[in-house]
């Protein structure tokens, strides 16, 4: 993945009803190594990273590139927007777009954080790159993550197989904006 091409990284902080998008800082860095290591995150993302290898590599401030942005509720991380554009061994129909990825700690699910996240994610696109398509991909068997992509205006385009199981890659039009 690139970055999205945006002149001034990181942008302001994003703020919703409930969260704030923002770079990562360094009191992020016990979050991301949770994320990354966790089972129930990573069930449909081919397995979790071993902590030990995690603590070893992850930098002071984690993920402090284009396209990251740390989602904040109350003062603490939750979880984690990338807006990266799709390069390289992405799907044909995929490449040179911005791909919506997202990864929240599971005592965040079920609470709608990440719709508002994403949504506000997208809405920020919007307002850097009027008319950007964007993509997401998911596994068909991650029923939640099929559900924010509904959502949030993402319709199919295919669907493929990758790393053993189905997997789903939808597109937004900028004309269905999240509500």
């Amino acid at each position: 993945m690139e970055d999205l091409g945006v002149a001034a990284w990181p942008p302001e902080p994003i703020r919703t009803g409930r969260l704030v998008l923002r770079a990562s800082e360094a009191r992020d860095r016990a979050t991301f190594i949770e994320l990354l290591a966790s089972p129930e995150v990573h069930t449909y993302l081919g397995g979790p990273g071993a902590r030990d290898e995690l603590e070893r590599r992850t930098p002071e401030v984690p993920e402090r590139r284009p396209g990251s942005l740390v989602v904040d509720l109350d003062g603490a991380m939750i979880g984690l927007i990338l807006l990266r554009r799709a390069v390289g061994h992405s799907r044909p129909a995929a490449v040179g777009k911005v791909d919506l990825g997202y990864l929240f700690l599971p005592r965040a699910w079920g609470s709608g954080y990440a719709a508002e996240a994403c949504a506000a994610a997208l809405g920020w696109l919007d307002g850097v790159l009027p008319g950007e398509p964007v993509v997401l991909t998911t596994q068909t068997a991650n029923a939640r993550s099929m559900r924010l992509a509904a959502k949030l205006g993402f319709t199919e385009v295919e669907r493929f197989e990758a790393w053993d199981a189905e997997q789903w890659l939808g597109m937004r039009s900028t004309a269905v904006l999240p509500g």
